[in-house]
């Protein structure tokens, strides 16, 4: 007698938990969750901020008009934010010189832990201390890392959430820019 299985293979039952993660991953929050603030689309202009960074110095966003801004929003109790910490190092260096300005947010509840993150990684960027009226102008920020890539106008061109290819990003900021 044939006996028949209740579940798929192992291989169908992996794939399906893959595009499962896929599918949620890309729905948006519920509809009350960011009704005020939706998260501000591809080519609208980025939310002005003005904040005092680790340094205390002043960092507004304005003041980075006519330069490409990868500005990352990243926590140090998110493992997936301190791998792309030397990743914007690198890009900070290498790309700096020709029109590049990182810019982290830390969503941490306080600073002591994200000052030793800085020492520890070598930021050669400012980092400001976020919270939730920050995170709301950017669309909420419920998951990080959440990388936003602001052109030399102002306007946000490119949205990345998780952990994402560094390759991808890389071949967004050589785009933006050589100003396309």
């Amino acid at each position: 007698m044939r006996r028949i299985t209740l579940y798929p293979p192992k291989r169908q039952q992996i794939l399906l938990f893959l595009m499962m993660t896929v599918l949620l991953s890309s729905l948006d929050s519920p509809p009350t969750a960011n009704a005020g603030n939706p998260t501000p689309a591809v080519y609208s202009p980025a939310p002005n901020f003005s904040r005092v960074d680790l340094d205390q110095r002043n960092v507004d966003l304005t003041a980075y008009r006519g330069k490409v801004v990868v500005l990352n929003f990243w926590a140090t109790w998110c493992a997936p934010c301190l791998t792309e910490m030397p990743r914007f190092v690198e890009w900070q260096q290498e790309y700096g010189g020709r029109g590049l300005q990182v810019i982290g947010i830390s969503m941490d509840d306080e600073a002591p832990p994200v000052r030793a993150a800085f020492q520890k990684y070598r930021l050669n960027f400012p980092v400001v201390m976020g919270d939730e009226k920050l995170g709301e102008m950017y669309g909420g920020i419920l998951g990080i890392p959440i990388t936003f890539l602001i052109d030399r106008n102002g306007k946000i061109r490119f949205k990345h959430q998780g952990a994402t290819d560094f390759n991808i990003i890389n071949s967004e900021i050589q785009t933006l820019l050589s100003g396309h």
